[in-house]
C-alpha cells in the first residue's frame, strides 16, 4: 500500500498517552469491530482513535462499537488515511507515511480533551410534504398515505404529472404514457391522506428535523375548484391566444385553459400575470388588452361594450387622444407600439357604419341629484359613470353645444363635429340630462335646486400671455380664442405669414388651421428640441408634411410692430439646460444670440389658466390658481363639492380629463351612501412583471398605416385627414398585441360559465404547513437551445426538439398524432435524430449525459416507422447507450425496422429556401467520409437541465447543488435519497438525469427513508452545536449571515442557536469578531493542540 502501516502503528504508540497500538486489515468488518471493544476491555481505554476510511460512512460504526463497551460515543477521534494521504500520495510512499504519523499526533493531542456528551433528541410530526408532483413526488406520496401519513403535495404548475404527463410512449416496451400514469395522477387526487396543493409554490421554510414550518403560496386560478366541473364552457370564448408551453410551443392554448384531458385536478385555471402596461398608463382605466384582443378576433361589438365601460368617447379619443397607453406598449421593446388609439376609433366608425341602437336609457334607481357644472370631457365621463350607478345627473354648460374644447377648442379636421355630437348624445341617451345654455354662477344655487352633491368641470379657458412688449398689438390672437372662433363659425382674420408660439396640441393645431384659412407660410416657434414638444408627435409630422416650419430652440422676446399691427418677432435662441419640474431640459437663452423673422399674424399657445371668477370663487386655490382638491377623492374644500380636468390640473388632456372624472363619480357615489372616500383607493394595478410578460412566438412586424388625405386635398379644406382603419387593418394591427398580461378580464368566460366558478377577483392565499420531513421532487427541465441557436435552432423552420417530437405523435397533441412537418403540415418521407445536443458538452458547461436520449431517441424512431413505414429514419450518434433490461432489444427492433445509425455528430445543418428541407453534414466515422444528406424534419435530442430555481429552492432547504444546479445527495451509493439537512430527502431527477423507472424508485425509497424518521416519533441529534457566550456577543448578527442553515437568530435581545438546525460546521465560530462562539465537540480547547501539532510538522501541507 501507500502507506507503510507497521511504521505508522510503531510510532502511534510511543506517542504520549497511548497505551495501545494496533493494527487491522479489515478494520470495519466483524472481526475488526470485536478487536477494538476486546482492547478497550483489556488496556482500560478511555479514549480510541481510529485511521482508516472517510469517517462519512465510518465513523458512526466505531461511534456505536465503543459505546456497546461502555465508552462515551464521543471519546472517539477518526483519522481518514485513505482520502487525506493515500490517494492523492499514491507515488510518494515515504511522504504519505510522515503524513499519517502527523495526522495522528494531531488526533493523540484533540483526544486528550475530548469530553462526553449526550444525544439529544427532537419530536417529530407524523406529517410529510412533498415538493414537486412528476412521478417521483407522485409515487412517495402515494407510499406515505398508504402508510397513514398525512402528505402535502405541493406542484407549481396546475396539474400533477410532470414531464411524464406529457409524453406519448414510455421506452422500452412503447407503453402509453398516460395509460400508465393516468390512474395513479386520479389516486393521488381521491386518497384521503394526500392534500394536493396544485398551481402552489414553496415560498418560505423554517425550523428543523421534525418540525418543519413551511409557507405555500397557492396562486389564485381565478376558477373556484369546488364549482368548476371540467365542462370547458369557457375555454372556447376565450380570446387570448398564447403558446402553449404543455406543447412545447408547437401550438397556443387559451388563457382560460387545462394543461391537457387528463389533468388532475381536472378544472381550469386562468392566466393572469398582473395588468397590462397599456391598461395601467390610461388615465381613463380603459382596458386596452381586452379591446384589442377582441378586435383580433373580429369580436367588434364586444370590443366596444368593453371599451365603453371605462369611456364614452371611442370616436372622439380615437382622434385626439395623446395615447400614453402606446407610450407604455410592450410591444415597443420588439419593433412600435400597438396603435391602440387607431382601434378603438375604428370601433366607433365600424358602428357608425353599420348603424347602432340607442343605449337603453337608465332608470334612476336613487334619489340624490348630481349636479355637474361643465359639459367638457370631464364632466361628461363623471356623468356618464354616475348615471350608470343610478343617479338622476344634470350637466350645466353655459355653451350653446356640449363639449368644452373637445368642441370648440379642436379644428374639424381632426375631429369632426358629428363624431363628438353622436357620442354626447349616446351619453344622453341613457338618462343624463344636458342643460346648455345655462351658466352658474354659485354652488349655492344648485344646492338649492335639491343637487346633494356637485362636481366641478369648467376647464381651463383663460390663455396666457406671453408678457412681451408689443403683445397687445393688432394681430396678435390666443390659441384657445382663435379656435373657439373658428370652431363657432365667426369671422377670423389672418395674414400670409402666421407665427404660432408654443409647443402642445393647441399650438400644432392653430398652425394647421391656419395653413388651411390661406396663410402662406406658417412658422411655429418653440423654445425646447423637438423630442421635448409636448404635442402628439404625429400631429408634428404632419404639420411638417404640410409646408408648416417649426423653429425649434427658440422664443419671442418682443413683438415688432409698424403702427398698431404685427410686423414681426424677436426671439432669441435657446439651449438645453438641467431638467425641469416637467422632466424636460430646461431652456436657457443664449446671450446675443437675437434675431427678427417678418410675420403680420401672431398665434399664442402657451397654455391657459382658471377663471378665478364664477363658480369657483369661495373655494381653496393652489398657488398657480387652480382649484385645490385631494388627490385622492378629487374633494375640493366644500364638502360634497368635487371638481377634476383642468379646472384642477391646469391645461392637461382630454383623457385625463376623462379619468378625473371618473374618479370624482366614485367619490360622490361614496359621499353619497355614506361611505369612505379613500378607502382602497390608493391601491396601484399590479404590473406583469417583467419576466413573465407573454413575448414567446412574437415575430417583429411594423404598426398598419393610418390611410390619410392626400396633402393637395387638404390645403384648404377642413375635411377630417385621417380617414381610419378597415376592417382588414384593425385586424392586422390587432395582431400584433403580445397579450403581454395573458388573460384580459374582457369577461366572456364569466358570461360562459353556467356554474359561477370564475371570480377573477381571487387572490393568492398562504397556506401554512408544519411537517417532519420534507421530500423534494421538483424534476427536470427539457433544454431548449434558443439562446445558443445550437443547430440553427428557432431559425430552420423543420427543425424541432425531441420533446416537440414527443407532442406530435401524442393523440392529445397539437396535431392530433398524425407526425406533421411545423412548415407545411406534410408527413415527412425522411428524418433524422442528432444525439447529445447540449449534453456531453463541455462548451455549455453540461459535460453529462442526459440519460435517456438514446432510448428516446430510438423509440421516437420505431414510433415513425410503425406509423409510415416508407420514411427513412436516421439517427447521428457518437455513442448510442441503451442500458437496463430491455433497452439492446430496443435498438435492435429499431435496427430491424429501417433505422439506419451514423457513427458520428453532425457538424453543420442548411436549410434549402424552397422547400425547408435540412441537409445534415457529419463525419461518419464508420467509413471516415464527410457525408451531407438531406431530410424533411430533423429532430435534437436535447439534454435535460435542472430546474432554473434549484439554486433559490436550496436556498430555503437549505440544501447543496453541484456545478450544474441538480440537488446533491448526502451520498450517491449509502445515502442516494438523503439531502445533507437531516428530515428533508430528495427523488427523481432533480438529482441528475434519469429514466422514470429509477425516479419511480427513488421516490419510493424517499417515502420509506421518512417513514423510517418518522416512525419512532423522535429523532435522535447529536450534540455537535455552537453555543454563544452572551456576554461576548455584541449581537452584530454576523454568524446568522454566514450560516448556511439559518441556526443563528435573535431571540428576546440575544442571539441564540437553533441546536436542530445546527450542523455543527464552525462557520459561525470563525467568522465571529468576539470569539463568543464556541462549538460542542470542536471548542477551541480541543482544536488548538491539533493545529499546535500541525505547525510543528516538517511537512510542507501542514507546517508553517
Amino acid at each position: 500500500g501507500t502507506v507503510d502501516v507497521e511504521a505508522v502503528r510503531d510510532h502511534a504508540s510511543n506517542l504520549q498517552d497511548v497505551v495501545y497500538s494496533g493494527d487491522l486489515m479489515f478494520t470495519c468488518s466483524s472481526d475488526g469491530l470485536k478487536a477494538i471493544k476486546d482492547s478497550i476491555d483489556e488496556h482500560n481505554i478511555n479514549r480510541v482513535i481510529v485511521a482508516s476510511c472517510t469517517p462519512r460512512t465510518h465513523e458512526p460504526v466505531f461511534r456505536r462499537t465503543i459505546e456497546e463497551v461502555g465508552l462515551n460515543r464521543f471519546l472517539f477521534e477518526m483519522v481518514n488515511i485513505r482520502e487525506h494521504v493515500s490517494w492523492c500520495h499514491m507515488d510518494e510512499k515515504d511522504l504519505a507515511t510522515d503524513k499519517a504519523k502527523s495526522l495522528i499526533e494531531m488526533a493523540v493531542a484533540r483526544a486528550r480533551e475530548l469530553e462526553p456528551l449526550d444525544m439529544e433528541t427532537v419530536t417529530v410530526i407524523p406529517r410529510v410534504a412533498v415538493v414537486g408532483g412528476g412521478v417521483a413526488g407522485i409515487s412517495a406520496a402515494l407510499d406515505l398515505g398508504n402508510a397513514g401519513y398525512p402528505v402535502s403535495l405541493i406542484e407549481r404548475r396546475p396539474t400533477i404529472g410532470g414531464q411524464m404527463a406529457l409524453l406519448d410512449k414510455v421506452f422500452p416496451q412503447n407503453d402509453c404514457a398516460i395509460c400508465i400514469l393516468g390512474p395513479i395522477m386520479a389516486s393521488v387526487e381521491q386518497h384521503p391522506e394526500i392534500d394536493l396543493l396544485a398551481y402552489s409554490e414553496l415560498e418560505e421554510v423554517e425550523g428543523h428535523v421534525g418540525d418543519f414550518r413551511l409557507k405555500v403560496r397557492r396562486k389564485a386560478s381565478y376558477i373556484d375548484p369546488e364549482k368548476c366541473n371540467g365542462c370547458g364552457e369557457c375555454a372556447p370564448v376565450c380570446p387570448t391566444r398564447v403558446v402553449n408551453e404543455f406543447e412545447y410551443k408547437m401550438g397556443d392554448r387559451r388563457a382560460v385553459y387545462r394543461p391537457f384531458p387528463q389533468a388532475v385536478p381536472n378544472t381550469f385555471t386562468i392566466d393572469k400575470r398582473g395588468t397590462s402596461s397599456c391598461r395601467i398608463a390610461c388615465p381613463a382605466g380603459v382596458n386596452g388588452q381586452a379591446f384589442v384582443t377582441l378586435i383580433r378576433e373580429a369580436q367588434f361589438d364586444t370590443a366596444l361594450r368593453i371599451f365603453r365601460e371605462s369611456n364614452p368617447f371611442p370616436g372622439t379619443l380615437g382622434r385626439v387622444c395623446t395615447h400614453p397607453c402606446e407610450d407604455k406598449c410592450e410591444r415597443s421593446s420588439l419593433d412600435e407600439p400597438v396603435s391602440i388609439r387607431n382601434l378603438h376609433r375604428y370601433l366607433a366608425d365600424r358602428a357608425r357604419q353599420i348603424g347602432e341602437d340607442a343605449p337603453t336609457k337608465v332608470t334612476p334607481r336613487k334619489k340624490k341629484k348630481v349636479a355637474v357644472v361643465g359639459a367638457g370631457p370631464a364632466g361628461i365621463a363623471c356623468a356618464f359613470d354616475l348615471v350608470k350607478l343610478g343617479y338622476p345627473v344634470s350637466v350645466f354648460e353655459a355653451r350653446k353645444e356640449s363639449g368644452g374644447l373637445l368642441r370648440y377648442g379642436i379644428p374639424e379636421y381632426r375631429l369632426p363635429r358629428e363624431i363628438l355630437r353622436e357620442e354626447i348624445g349616446l351619453v344622453e341617451s341613457l338618462g343624463v340630462e344636458f342643460r346648455t345654455g345655462t351658466p352658474v354662477e354659485s354652488v349655492s344655487d344648485l344646492k338649492k335646486e335639491g343637487f346633494k352633491a356637485i362636481f366641478l368641470a369648467t376647464g381651463a379657458s383663460r390663455s396666457s400671455k406671453l408678457r412681451v412688449e408689443g403683445e397687445d398689438a393688432k394681430g396678435v390672437l390666443h390659441a384657445l380664442d382663435f379656435l373657439d372662433r373658428l370652431n363657432s363659425g365667426r369671422k377670423v382674420v389672418l395674414g400670409e405669414n402666421v407665427a404660432v408660439i408654443g409647443g402642445g396640441n393647441a399650438a400644432v393645431d392653430s398652425a394647421r388651421a391656419a395653413r388651411r384659412m390661406g396663410a402662406r407660410r406658417v412658422t411655429i416657434v418653440y423654445r425646447r428640441s423637438k423630442q421635448e414638444m409636448p404635442a402628439i408627435a404625429s400631429e408634428v409630422e404632419e404639420a411638417e408634411r404640410e409646408g408648416i416650419k417649426i423653429q425649434f430652440l427658440s422664443t419671442p422676446v418682443k413683438i415688432l410692430t409698424k403702427g398698431a399691427s404685427v410686423s414681426g418677432i424677436r426671439c432669441v435662441k435657446m439651449k438645453l439646460g438641467a431638467l425641469d419640474a416637467s422632466g424636460r431640459r430646461r431652456p436657457i437663452p443664449i446671450p446675443d444670440s437675437e434675431y427678427d423673422t417678418k410675420v403680420d399674424t401672431v398665434i399664442v399657445a402657451i397654455g391657459q389658466t382658471v377663471d378665478p371668477k364664477g363658480i369657483v370663487s369661495g373655494l381653496d386655490l393652489t398657488q398657480w390658481g387652480t382649484v385645490a382638491v385631494d388627490p385622492t377623492t378629487f374633494q375640493t374644500s366644500k364638502k360634497g363639492v368635487f371638481a377634476g380636468g383642468d379646472v384642477v390640473t391646469g391645461p392637461s388632456t382630454v383623457v385625463e380629463a376623462v379619468g378625473a372624472g371618473k374618479e370624482a363619480a366614485i367619490s360622490i357615489d361614496r359621499f353619497l351612501s355614506g361611505e369612505d372616500l379613500d378607502t382602497g383607493r390608493s391601491l396601484e394595478p399590479t404590473p406583469v412583471p417583467e419576466d413573465q410578460i407573454n413575448r414567446e412566438g412574437i415575430e417583429a412586424a411594423p404598426r398598419v398605416a393610418m390611410p390619410m388625405l392626400s396633402l393637395a386635398s387638404r390645403k384648404s379644406s377642413f375635411e377630417e385627414v385621417e380617414l381610419g382603419f378597415d376592417e382588414k387593418r384593425a385586424i392586422a394591427e390587432a395582431g400584433r398585441c403580445m397579450s403581454c398580461a395573458v388573460c384580459c378580464e374582457c369577461g366572456l368566460c364569466v358570461d360562459a360559465c353556467k356554474l359561477d366558478a370564475i371570480d377573477h377577483n381571487m387572490t393568492d392565499q398562504i397556506v401554512e404547513l408544519n411537517v417532519g420531513t420534507v421530500i423534494v421532487a421538483t424534476g427536470f427541465e427539457s433544454y431548449e437551445p434558443v439562446d445558443t441557436r445550437e443547430y440553427g435552432y428557432g431559425i430552420l423552420n423543420n427543425l424541432i426538439t425531441n420533446a416537440q417530437f414527443e407532442r406530435l405523435t401524442n393523440a392529445a397533441g397539437p396535431t392530433a398524432g398524425k407526425i406533421k412537418r411545423p412548415t407545411d403540415g406534410k408527413t415527412p418521407s425522411s428524418v433524422a435524430f442528432l444525439q447529445c445536443v447540449g449534453s456531453r458538452d463541455a462548451r455549455f458547461d453540461r459535460d453529462y449525459c442526459c440519460y435517456v436520449g438514446c432510448e428516446n431517441s430510438l423509440k421516437q424512431a420505431t414510433q415513425i416507422k410503425e406509423k409510415y413505414p416508407e420514411t427513412e429514419v436516421t439517427m447521428f450518434a457518437m455513442d448510442v447507450r441503451t442500458h437496463g433490461t430491455g433497452y439492446e432489444e430496443l435498438y435492435q427492433r429499431a435496427r430491424e425496422m429501417g433505422v439506419v445509425i451514423v457513427k458520428g455528430r453532425a457538424s453543420e445543418l442548411e436549410q434549402d429556401p424552397k422547400t425547408d428541407n435540412i441537409k445534415v453534414y457529419a463525419e461518419d466515422l464508420y467509413t471516415g467520409m464527410n457525408i451531407g444528406l438531406t431530410y424533411d424534419m430533423v429532430v435534437l435530442a436535447t439534454a435535460l437541465h435542472p430546474q432554473h430555481d434549484n439554486p433559490e429552492m436550496a436556498r430555503k432547504l437549505k440544501m447543496n447543488t453541484d456545478q450544474y444546479g441538480f440537488f446533491l445527495c448526502a451520498h450517491p451509493k449509502l445515502r442516494p435519497v438523503e439531502s445533507f439537512q437531516d428530515g428533508v430527502f430528495v427523488a427523481g431527477s432533480c438529482l441528475g438525469p434519469m429514466d422514470i423507472a429509477k425516479a419511480v424508485s427513488m421516490g419510493e425509497a424517499a417515502a420509506a427513508k421518512a417513514q423510517a424518521l418518522m416512525g419512532p416519533g423522535k429523532f435522535n441529534i447529536e450534540p455537535i452545536y455552537a453555543e454563544i457566550d452572551t456576554d461576548k456577543c455584541i449581537k452584530c448578527e454576523l454568524c446568522a449571515d454566514v450560516c448556511p442553515y439559518g441556526a443563528p437568530h435573535l431571540e428576546e435581545d440575544l442571539m441564540m442557536i437553533s441546536k436542530e438546525q445546527c450542523q455543527g460546521c464552525g462557520t459561525c465560530s470563525a467568522a465571529c469578531p468576539q470569539n463568543a462562539i464556541d462549538m460542542k465537540h470542536f471548542r477551541a480547547r480541543q482544536i488548538m493542540p491539533m493545529i499546535k501539532v500541525a505547525a510543528k510538522s516538517q511537512l510542507p501541507e501542514l507546517g508553517a
